[in-house]
């Protein structure tokens, strides 16, 4: 994606007018709480999945007013002009604040349905107006009552988003819901990965300030506010400030939902222009991404299991052209990335033994990058959304693979499986980080390496046989109470195939035997 030019740094002051009175943790906890048992009455908010949308935009616009409040303040101290990038009589303190003189019941419904949402769609006049512009093309308001709506906009003027307590105490409610939002999703929840798994996977690959950071699957903006809790320490000047507000983060979501949520969670967490973009990062054709387009570090959780539509796959070379998607954006993130660059990104098993296209991905991938890592995960760490095993797989841009380490990720003690009330824990991955970080790797009872010439298989024509990554631990033994059904069946399945060739080969010689 093209990167958007850093805008000036505009540091915070202290305001010589009375702060508003701050919320304790409690008090917003009520306050949210209070705002989802109101949507729970209104006929047109069907579960969470229309709840937290229908909360997201308008917590967005008061947050977004509250930041032009401090950002115009602060413009009056400097002796600067200051424009609103959302104009009167669309900011939340004219239509929203007043609580006794505000619209209600049908005016409040014809107000936001046909004038506020219609007017911020169609701002066009400078690059932040665009980004709301794009924020709000596909964002509807689903509320039936006007005076539910208004008691719903009532709480939430209760959030004052100029205190940075109550932003961070905020966000954290708000990925509870995130999470809440992926327990109702079931199928649909593809654009959550749990936290323990976002952080271990940041920490790995290690985001430098300076450094530009992308996720091209953004979904949530998980990716981005770990990796911005991970860099804001390294922090020391106004100019590093403004490195990392603007020229630091990066994202590209496809889905208009998931755009909103992940745009908000960025407020939330401090990011006061997130560098999202609604797109798919699949769109432009391989060949035309060059060096401006290209990143420091990737880091991602791209769907599986979908295809793209032939527009898209029309984008990529035909030898490696695919429907599958994870297969599509494992050659996008390779061509996205500077040299000297780390990725971090969730495969499933599939991508490791796949053959055909897949392999010959997986060749460029041996041949051109460093894959000097794969954590192998413990099933169920996606359930009970996905059964599918997964991988967490890192790479560098500084030459081609030699050997190829494994740790496999095992479930804790006295534990058969994850669940909703009892997830995976970052702590968890402190032994791998441990034997991550050691001066030399070495094998263990969770660890080997391959060569990577161990991995490309090619017949007597030189041509490619196979790549596949889906090396078992050769230093363990395999838990088969954990193992996933369907690689249960395939095992029993293969095994019976081989007992049905063996009793024919018996049958064979028997009977060769009668007849002489």
């Amino acid at each position: 994606m093209a990167k958007r030019k850093a805008s000036s740094f505009q540091p915070a002051l202290e305001l010589a007018t009375p702060a508003e009175p701050q919320a304790t943790r409690a008090q917003l906890s009520s306050i949210i709480k209070s705002a989802r048992d109101k949507m729970r009455k209104d006929a047109g908010l069907n579960g969470d999945l229309d709840r937290l949308p229908q909360l997201s935009w308008l917590l967005f616009l008061k947050c977004y007013d509250d930041l032009e409040q401090t950002r115009e303040a602060n413009a009056v101290l400097s002796g600067k002009p200051y424009r609103p990038v959302i104009p009167a009589p669309y900011r939340w303190r004219d239509w929203a604040a007043d609580p006794n003189k505000g619209r209600t019941g049908p005016e409040l419904l014809d107000f936001v349905n046909n004038d506020l949402l219609p007017k911020l769609r169609g701002l066009n006049e400078s690059e932040e107006q665009l980004i709301i512009a794009s924020l709000f093309r596909e964002t509807f308001n689903r509320m039936l009552s006007g005076y539910l709506l208004r008691d719903l906009v009532n709480l939430i003027h209760g959030v004052n988003f100029a205190s940075r307590d109550e932003i961070f105490t905020l966000s954290h409610l708000y990925e509870s819901m995130l999470k809440e939002m992926r327990d109702a999703a079931g199928d649909s929840g593809e654009f959550y990965t749990p936290r323990p798994v976002v952080k271990f996977m940041v920490n790995r690959v290690a985001p430098k300030l300076g450094e530009q950071v992308l996720d091209p699957a953004a979904g949530t903006g998980g990716f981005l506010v770990e990796s911005y809790e991970y860099i804001k320490g390294q922090r020391k000047t106004a100019r590093d400030e403004a490195r990392l507000q603007n020229e630091t983060l990066f994202g590209i979501e496809k889905k208009p939902m998931p755009y909103l949520l992940g745009t908000m969670n960025l407020l939330l967490h401090g990011i006061e222009r997130p560098n999202i973009r609604r797109g798919n990062a699949l769109e432009k054709p391989l060949k035309d991404i060059g060096d401006a387009d290209r990143y420091n570090v990737i880091v991602t959780n791209p769907p599986f299991g979908g295809e793209e539509e032939p527009g898209i796959q029309l984008n990529f070379p035909e030898a490696t052209r695919a429907g599958e998607t994870a297969l599509l954006f494992m050659q996008f993130i390779m061509r996205s990335l500077k040299a000297g660059g780390r990725c971090a990104l969730v495969v499933p098993n599939g991508t490791l033994f796949g053959d055909g296209v897949a392999a010959r991905i997986k060749e460029h991938l041996l041949k051109n990058f460093n894959l000097h890592t794969i954590v192998r995960l413990p099933n169920g760490v996606f359930a009970p959304y996905t059964s599918i095993p997964t991988n967490l797989v890192f790479f560098d841009r500084t030459g081609p693979t030699t050997d190829i380490w494994y740790y496999e990720m095992t479930l804790p003690e006295g534990r058969k499986n994850y669940s909703k009330t009892k997830p995976q824990q970052f702590e968890e991955y402190a032994e791998c980080i441990a034997w991550w970080d050691a001066p030399e790797r070495v094998e263990n009872e969770r660890a080997w390496k391959v060569a990577a010439v161990d991995v490309l298989k090619y017949n007597e024509d030189g041509e490619l046989v196979s790549a596949n990554l889906d090396i078992k631990n050769p230093n363990g033994q395999e838990d088969f109470e954990h193992l996933p059904p369907e690689r249960l069946v395939a095992d029993i399945t293969a095994k019976e195939k081989r007992i049905v060739e063996i009793m024919a080969e018996i049958e064979q010689v028997l009977a060769g035997g009668q007849s002489s």
